[in-house]
């Protein structure tokens, strides 16, 4: 058995006049987050994650923050397209462990829905997905509310025939 580890790490800051996507789900909240898609900054973390650890680039490699196709896109896409490449190399998902970093909102109420909508897009078990929310004790630009960071970890298996 070929197992792999990645890691994904993303940071998106707040923009007015935004909507707030993060796991997949829409978040009321005051502002949004700015970027080329809908800058679901834990997706995106995650795509990273999955990618790396199937040597497969990156997310800006595969869908680049200057190709039209992906303006306001649903990260929902891009982590479909992720698997899908994922599968194609061979590679099966094992489990990921995410935590979203931030001052506000508060992310604890969201995070059984996120698990939910990440499993249907991935194809995978919910308790394959962990998501933990954390602050950055006022300190940082997530501690001045700047925005939003996102670390994952992912574990990847493909059998060895």
């Amino acid at each position: 058995m070929n197992i792999r580890v990645g890691f994904g790490y993303d940071v998106h800051r707040f923009a007015s006049e935004r909507e707030m996507w993060l796991g997949g789900i829409k978040i009321e909240y005051k502002w949004g987050l700015l970027g080329h898609s809908d800058a679901d900054v834990l997706i995106h973390a995650l795509c990273d994650a999955l990618l790396g650890a199937a040597n497969l680039r990156d997310i800006g490699y595969h869908f680049p923050d200057t190709a039209g196709e992906f303006k306001n896109i649903d990260s929902k896409i891009l982590l479909m397209e992720t698997m899908l490449l994922l599968r194609n190399k061979g590679f099966e998902f094992g489990n990921a462990d995410c935590t979203v970093c931030a001052e506000q909102p508060k992310i604890n109420p969201y995070i059984p829905a996120m698990q939910q909508c990440l499993s249907e897009v991935m194809g995978v078990e919910i308790d394959t997905i962990s998501i933990k929310a954390t602050t950055s004790e006022k300190m940082g630009f997530v501690g001045r509310e700047e925005g939003v960071a996102a670390y994952v970890t992912v574990l990847i298996c493909k059998s060895v025939v």
